[in-house]
This record gives C-alpha cells, sequence and structure tokens, in this order.
C-alpha cells in the first residue's frame, strides 16, 4: 500500500512539473513575430544594400531561410498598413478583409474574431502577446490575451493641424525646421522614450514571464519604425554621411500618373518632400530612412539576446517582415501607394530548429502567409474562410511547387491593379486606360515599359485575362473591360 501511494504520489508530481505540460501540449514551438512598418525588400545590408547598417537581420538572413519575391496586395486607401495588417490578423484578401473591418467599425461580428490569428493560437493553448503598432479596426485586446503599448499608425502630434515641420522638406537653401534627433518633437519620442525602445522593452518582459509558464508563447511585435516621422539617435544618423548616401536609379523628380493612380501632392506620404523631387531632398529622407531602420535593427538584436539568454530560442520559430515596401524617391515617390516593387514587395525572413540556413528562396508568396506558416507549426487547421497559405514545407526544404502560379494579385483603391506573373508584371491604370508591362527579370527596377512593343502584345493580354480572374477570386468588382487600350 505504502509503495501504491508513493507511485500515484509520483505521477501527482509529473503531471504538476510544467516541463511535463509543456511536453504533453505536442512539444508546440513559440513563434516570436516581428513586424516593422513601412520597410522595402532592399533595406537589409545581408539582401544586397552595401550602404545600410543592420547587423542583427543579417544574422538572421544567415541563420535562416528569406523569400526574396514576398509581396503584400495592397491598400483600400492611403493608409496601406491597415490593409495588410486586417489581412494578416484574419487570414482573408483584401476585399474580404475589408468587408470584415468595415463589420468590426460598426462593433458587429465580433465573433469571429474566434478565427483572428491571436484567437487560433490562443486555442490551441498557446500565451497571446501584442505590443505596439495595431491599427486593425477591431480592439487588440479582442484578438491577443495580453496587450501593451497600442499605438496608432504614427504619433498624433507629427499630423496634428498646424504642425508642418516634418512636411515638404528639405529645401535647397533654406533652413530645416525639422530635426529627426530632437525629441521635442514629440513624434516616436512621445511619451518620453523612443516606440521602438519601448516596443523592445515588451518584448524582453514577456520574453522572461513566459519562462514561468509551461505554454509556447506566440509574440506579434510591431514596430512603428521605419515609417515617418523618421526618427533616430543622432548615432545612427551618423552611420550615414549625405555624400555616401546615393540616388536610387529609377530616381524621377516627378512621377507623370501620381494624379491618375492616386498619388496627388496632396497625399500625405508624397508631402514629406517637396515637388518636383530634388537629389537633395530624397537624399536627406534616404538618409533618414536608413537611420531609423538600423536604431530598429539594434532592437531587434537586443530582443535576440534575451530571447538566447532565455533558453527559449531554440524552440522558437522567428519570423520578420514589414507591412509593405515604401518608395523613397523611386520613381519620383515617397510613399507605398503603388504597385511597384520599391512599394509592395518586402523582405521576409524565417529562422527556426528545422530551417535550412542562409538559404534563398524565389517563389511569390504574400507576407500574409506568414499567419498560416504559424498556424501549420502550431499543428493547428486553418478555418475554411482563411484564404492564404502555409510556405512551411517550402522552407523546410520539403517541397518545391509554387503556392500561388496563378500570379500575384495587387491593387490600390479604385485606381490601380496588378498582375506579377513569372518574371512578367502588368500594372493598369484604369482612370486613364494606361498598362504597363514590366519584364522584372531583365528590368527589376521597372525603368523599361514594355506594353507598346508589338511583339508583347499577347503576353499582354494574356496577362490581362489572368488578372481579370484573379478579381474574381479576390471578390474585386472594379471593372477594368475598358482599362486597357486597344
Amino acid at each position: 500500500m505504502r509503495y501504491f501511494f508513493v507511485f500515484c504520489l509520483s505521477l501527482y508530481v509529473i503531471s504538476c512539473n510544467p516541463t511535463t505540460e509543456k511536453t504533453q501540449q505536442k512539444n508546440l514551438p513559440n513563434i516570436l513575430f516581428l513586424f516593422a512598418d513601412d520597410f522595402t525588400y532592399d533595406a537589409i545590408r545581408a539582401l544586397g544594400n552595401d550602404i545600410i547598417h543592420t547587423p542583427n537581420l543579417d544574422r538572421l538572413v544567415k541563420n535562416g531561410t528569406h523569400f526574396n519575391q514576398a509581396f503584400n496586395m495592397g491598400g483600400w486607401n492611403g493608409a496601406v498598413c491597415v490593409a495588410s495588417r486586417s489581412m494578416i490578423i484574419t487570414g482573408k484578401s483584401i476585399w474580404r478583409a475589408k468587408a470584415l473591418s468595415d463589420q468590426w467599425k460598426k462593433s458587429e461580428m465580433h465573433e469571429l474574431a474566434q478565427e483572428s490569428w491571436g484567437k487560433l493560437m490562443e486555442q490551441q493553448g498557446y500565451q497571446t502577446y501584442m505590443t505596439g503598432k495595431w491599427h486593425v479596426s477591431i480592439a487588440p485586446e479582442k484578438i491577443f490575451q495580453t496587450v501593451r503599448h497600442v499605438r496608432p499608425g504614427m504619433p498624433k502630434d507629427f499630423f496634428r493641424k498646424g504642425n508642418q515641420k516634418g512636411y515638404h522638406r528639405p529645401k535647397i537653401g533654406e533652413a530645416d525646421v525639422w530635426s529627426p534627433t530632437d525629441s521635442l518633437n514629440g513624434g516616436f519620442w512621445e511619451g518620453g522614450k523612443h516606440w521602438s525602445e519601448v516596443a523592445k522593452d515588451d518584448a524582453i518582459d514577456f520574453i522572461e514571464k513566459s519562462r514561468e509558464k509551461a505554454s509556447p508563447f506566440f509574440m506579434y511585435i510591431a514596430f512603428n519604425a521605419p515609417h515617418d516621422p523618421r526618427q533616430s539617435p543622432q548615432k545612427y544618423l551618423d552611420l550615414y554621411p549625405l555624400e555616401d548616401i546615393t540616388l536610387p536609379k529609377n530616381w524621377l523628380p516627378e512621377y507623370p500618373y501620381k494624379e491618375a493612380i492616386g498619388n496627388p501632392k496632396t497625399l500625405r506620404d508624397e508631402a514629406l518632400a517637396p515637388f518636383p523631387r530634388t537629389p537633395f531632398s530624397i537624399k536627406t529622407h534616404i538618409k533618414e530612412y536608413y537611420a531609423i531602420i538600423s536604431h530598429l535593427d539594434h532592437q531587434i538584436g537586443t530582443i535576440l539576446e534575451a530571447l538566447e539568454a532565455s533558453g527559449q530560442a531554440q524552440n522558437t520559430y522567428i519570423f520578420f517582415t514589414g507591412d509593405h515596401g515604401l518608395s523613397v524617391g523611386k520613381h519620383g515617390l515617397l510613399g507605398k501607394q503603388s504597385m511597384f516593387e520599391h512599394s509592395i514587395r518586402v523582405p521576409l525572413i524565417v529562422t527556426g530548429p528545422d530551417i535550412p540556413k542562409n538559404r534563398s528562396i524565389s517563389h511569390e508568396v504574400y507576407l500574409q502567409d506568414v499567419m498560416a506558416t504559424s498556424l501549420a507549426l502550431g499543428k493547428i487547421t486553418p478555418p475554411e474562410s482563411h484564404e492564404f497559405k502555409s510556405f512551411l514545407k517550402l522552407v523546410q526544404g520539403k517541397e518545391e511547387k509554387p503556392l500561388y502560379p496563378e500570379g500575384i494579385y495587387g491593387a490600390y483603391i479604385n485606381r490601380q491593379r496588378m498582375i506579377r506573373k513569372g518574371n512578367l508584371k502588368l500594372m493598369v491604370y484604369p482612370k486613364i486606360k494606361k498598362v504597363l508591362l514590366f519584364d522584372i527579370e531583365k528590368d527589376p527596377l521597372e525603368m523599361q515599359d514594355l506594353s507598346d512593343q508589338l511583339e508583347y502584345r499577347d503576353t499582354l493580354l494574356n496577362l490581362f485575362d489572368n488578372l481579370k480572374q484573379l478579381q474574381i477570386k479576390m471578390g474585386d468588382t472594379l471593372d477594368l473591360s475598358t482599362s486597357i487600350p486597344l
């Protein structure tokens, strides 16, 4: 009898042991999602940019696998981040995500949050955590168990009425009243500490506390950087003397179709620099863009160090990407409201226990496929309503089949549509019946429009038909039938 008691006591102790409990939870891995804002695909040194300093993102690239063809679908208003973030939280493509977002704005159908990223992870036993930029129409507390320092699309004091210091600058021969290092300007120093540093502190705090619990974690760390106002401490700006900054090869003083595509001078992003664009103003914006990225990179490095110190790194998958890209002078544009590569394409890096190191994948994916991939890692069956796909087998090297053989779809309000298929890309500007055709492989900077070349006529028409088929699939009701010049 005494032995039976000891045996039962042993079972009790084992069952109460956190390690055993975690083992019983299918050995699920931790998920750390690092989300940047306005982060274009060529802003990491390890991915080919010889000017920028990103040692910690470089380390992720070398320790993992990255997609060099990852895209955002576009946006339904000037704040493209709203669409991007709504898609990744809901698993729905752009127009269905918009419909759900509109319902949430009216405080309706909140039960559909049960199919959101955070809730699905929670239902599988994950600790779920969010900090930083949100910009989705439902409160983050309805999606995540723990929420810290929820940030808007950008600091409110930066675009309040009467504050124009950060706009239409800099101009040659005029004093620049904006300083990216002056914390008195508010912006990302609103509250006393740079928002990237706050997000870093929040992440480290949660990593330390998560050790006390047996269940795995899902962390959604959303930085506002490198969105404007592009502010950072002086030592990061000092990394980039203006004379070392080169103009993009596809720089233009102005984009000739800016009005037709919904990028007028009054669009907030485009108002950051004067018209026409000058080499001086664009180089200054690039300098400040690179500086805030280097500051962000340092915060990410500190988070990675804390993860290593916690002893949890070996069972953690890390995803890094941005919600969309940014022009910063390319094609004469400043923002992300276009279908050019610099605005829709982002870096997408994955590291983890069984992820090959220093590997690049050229298959086209959407950045929102991160959600479906994390569900696969958590052994979660996605709801039928989800439209994005897991690339887990691709990054694990178990599969080479493309996820989207039909091509990548893109849209911006009712002014632009795009299909990218293989090495070809068709952009449609319906308001002026203008189409652009690029061979991305031969012309990655999209400087040579092939749409008027007779030899590409059949290719163009086929792509146009493919685009209309994708419109149907995405629930896109914009009529393009008269948009192509015949």
